[in-house]
C-alpha cells in the first residue's frame, strides 16, 4: 500500500512530482533501503525488466529487508554496505537510469552524487531525498533544500522540481533532478 507517511517517494507523488523517472524496464540504485517499503513500490513500478539494487547498511533492518522484501522479488538485488563506499557494491553491474537517496546523513548529497558519479547514466535522474534536520537542526530548513540544490547543480544536474514533502514528513524534500553533464568530483 502506498501510505504517504510510510514512503517519501508516496509523499512526493501525492504533492505533486512530475515526470517519475522510475518505471518498468529501468534500473535504479536506491541508497537508504530501510525495511523496504519503498523498494517494493519502486519493484513494482519497474516490473519483471527492471532492477532496483538496493543498499542499506543496518544489518538489523538490513536483515528486515531481506526477510520481508528482497527474498520475495526477483527484481531486488540487496546490497549489505555503507552508501559512503560504492567501490565495495558487488552486485552491481553496469549502469542504472537512477540514483534514488534517502539517507539520514549530514553528507547525504555528497553520498548520493558520489554514487552518481560511479553508477549514473548519463542523462540518468537522481531523487534525493532532502532531511533537513539531518543536514543542520539549527539551520532554516528551506535554506537547507536551497543549498543542497546548489551543490546537485554544481556537480552538472539540472533541478527538475524541489518538493516540501510536509505534513508528512516534517523538514523533508524530495529533490528531483536530471544529469545534464559528467558529474564532477
Amino acid at each position: 500500500m502506498w501510505d504517504p507517511v510510510r514512503s517519501k517517494l508516496a509523499a512526493a507523488l501525492l504533492k505533486g512530482l512530475k515526470d517519475l523517472p522510475i518505471y518498468e524496464g529501468v534500473k535504479v540504485l536506491y541508497l537508504g533501503a530501510s525495511t523496504g517499503t519503498t523498494v517494493s513500490h519502486v519493484s513494482d513500478l519497474l516490473g519483471e525488466s527492471g532492477i532496483v539494487f538496493a543498499v542499506e547498511m543496518a544489518p538489523r533492518v538490513a536483515r528486515e529487508f531481506l526477510e520481508q522484501v528482497a527474498s520475495k522479488r526477483l527484481n531486488v538485488i540487496p546490497i549489505v554496505e555503507d552508501a559512503r563506499r560504492p567501490e565495495r557494491y558487488r552486485s552491481v553491474f553496469g549502469k542504472v537510469d537512477v540514483v534514488y537517496c534517502d539517507i539520514a546523513q549530514p553528507d547525504q548529497t555528497e553520498i548520493a552524487l558520489l554514487n552518481c558519479r560511479r553508477y549514473l547514466s548519463g542523462g540518468g535522474s537522481l531523487l534525493l531525498i532532502v532531511k533537513a534536520r539531518s543536514i543542520d537542526a539549527l539551520k532554516d530548513p528551506d535554506r537547507v533544500f536551497k543549498e543542497e540544490g546548489e551543490k546537485i547543480e554544481a556537480a552538472g544536474f539540472k533541478i527538475k522540481q524541489l518538493i516540501r514533502l510536509d505534513p508528512f514528513d516534517k523538514d523533508h524534500a524530495l529533490i528531483s533532478a536530471v544529469w545534464t553533464e559528467q558529474p564532477t568530483s
